[in-house]
């Protein structure tokens, strides 16, 4: 008798608690991990046609639109999706198309510089005017250098 009564007032419980703790917590927390919003939405019509058969009320057109435009939701995101992709290439055609304009005026811009000789400044330090180094005599370059010589004879 002891254990009858601790069967069912110990055991049989917890296996009845362990149970619904399963169905209840785990397994229902696996369900919502796997739906989605997409889902959901998909699920929306057929709430709609079985309230509407479940309490034999005629459906209003617009829940049928409603219901038929929630059924076929992928088409209409598909739709959208590919006119957002038309514009995102139409915006990647004209950025390239800017930047080979942007490249080819710095190109010209780079070759107008070498044509100004920009590059190649001047050393600090270095004198403006090379200066002859004397090879002659003093009194070549007094007198007017070679010709000078002549002039004095």
């Amino acid at each position: 008798m002891k254990q009858w009564w601790r069967r069912w007032t110990y055991e049989v419980p917890l296996a009845i608690g362990d149970a619904l703790w399963e169905v209840l917590v785990v397994q229902l927390a696996a369900i919502l991990d796997r739906l989605t919003l997409r889902k959901v939405i998909a699920f929306i019509p057929v709430v709609i046609l079985i309230g509407a058969y479940y309490h034999s009320i005629p459906i209003p057109p617009e829940l049928m639109l409603i219901g038929d435009f929630l059924a076929y939701i992928d088409i209409f995101s598909v739709l959208f999706l590919i006119g957002v992709l038309s514009r995102i290439s139409t915006i990647l055609f004209v950025v390239k198309q800017a930047t080979a304009r942007i490249a080819a005026l710095a190109d010209n811009v780079v070759a107008r510089m070498r044509r100004f000789d920009v590059g190649h400044g001047r050393q600090r330090g270095a004198p403006t005017r090379p200066r002859r180094k004397p090879s002659e005599p003093e009194n070549d370059r007094a007198h007017g250098g070679v010709w000078g010589q002549f002039a004095l004879a």
